[in-house]
């Protein structure tokens, strides 16, 4: 990001740039920062974007040997074509010595470092990666965008507003706008307005679901799981988050054994550092060996879903009526 933003600020370009990661807002950002920095807006002239596979890139070094047409530069924007996944020979051999009036933007979702593609593209140019945030940067800005609408947010507020949008960038600039708005005529935040307002994610169904099957009550697991049916959860990605729910509390379970900080535990296990202790409270309800059957359980029922021999609503069902005896 900062190799973008120098670059903007001298005014001096690389022929090509490649921006990739997990992190969909902050990559969307910089894309059309980076091309409204290389393009002047509406020049249909000198710039041009494609998308998808199927894409030719015969037809982009054509393009890209086309002088500009009263313009410092051609631009090219590329998305998602896959050139850096599976490489592509063409491209990887033209970067390196692309027409010096061509700019080329790749914006792609996955990347092999080891593609030539890529090492042509770190060669001839830039390739940023846009990871996902940790909390502390993500809280950082926050904070800011708060901070700019002159409100203010307490930790606990915070935290609650996070566990409701997890880490993900793109998601928490909508729910926060949402929330800015609702509380347009308040100075403080209050956790009133985030239950109010803020959209809870399945995930924290799931982790109540998890909660409910450890503490023997079916009847609030079932009703959990078609309250998730009524918000057109597919059956099939509930199971999965279930399952996904179990490995990260069989990694929460051995790392707090081993003696490991809350930070590394978090990293480890991929969850917020604020709700390591949640996660280390339900994780003493299983012992390893229950969490392990219910993960065997969950992908025999996963294949039996697969294979047509049971409809994928029921082995959910099955699952939970299975381990949440009624209390």
């Amino acid at each position: 990001m900062k190799t973008i933003d120098e670059d903007i600020k001298n005014g001096q370009f690389r022929t090509c740039y490649l921006l990739y990661g997990e992190e969909t807002y902050l990559k969307r950002q910089y894309r059309d920062k980076l091309t409204a920095a290389l393009a002047v807006k509406g020049d249909t002239m000198n710039f041009s974007s494609y998308e998808g596979k199927g894409i030719s890139a015969g037809e982009l070094v054509d393009l890209a040997e086309t002088m500009p047409f009263f313009a410092d530069r051609r631009v090219i924007l590329v998305e998602d074509s896959g050139f850096f996944k599976s490489s592509c020979e063409l491209l990887a051999d033209y970067l390196p010595k692309a027409n010096a009036h061509t700019c080329f933007v790749f914006v792609e979702s996955e990347v092999d470092k080891r593609s030539k593609t890529y090492k042509s593209v770190k060669k001839a140019g830039a390739a940023v990666e846009f990871a996902a945030q940790n909390e502390a940067l993500v809280t950082k800005w926050i904070l800011g965008r708060i901070g700019k609408e002159k409100k203010k947010i307490t930790k606990a507020v915070l935290q609650l507003f996070l566990s409701r949008t997890g880490l993900d960038m793109e998601t928490i600039d909508k729910e926060l706008e949402k929330l800015l708005c609702y509380t347009l005529k308040k100075e403080v935040i209050e956790a009133g307005d985030v239950r109010a307002v803020v959209t809870e994610r399945p995930e924290n169904k799931v982790f109540e679901m998890v909660d409910a099957i450890a503490g023997h009550d079916r009847k609030k697991a079932l009703d959990l799981y078609s309250g998730l049916l009524a918000l057109k959860e597919p059956p099939m990605r509930i199971l999965y988050l279930l399952m996904r729910q179990f490995r990260i509390l069989l990694a929460v379970k051995e790392l707090s054994k081993k003696g490991y900080s809350s930070f590394d535990i978090a990293k480890k296990a991929g969850i917020p550092e604020f709700a390591v202790r949640k996660h280390q409270a339900q994780a003493g309800g299983f012992s390893e060996e229950t969490a392990l059957f219910m993960l065997q359980e969950g992908a025999l029922l996963e294949e039996d879903v697969k294979t047509g021999k049971m409809q994928d609503k029921i082995a959910v069902e099955i699952l939970i009526i299975k381990y949440g005896k009624n209390k």
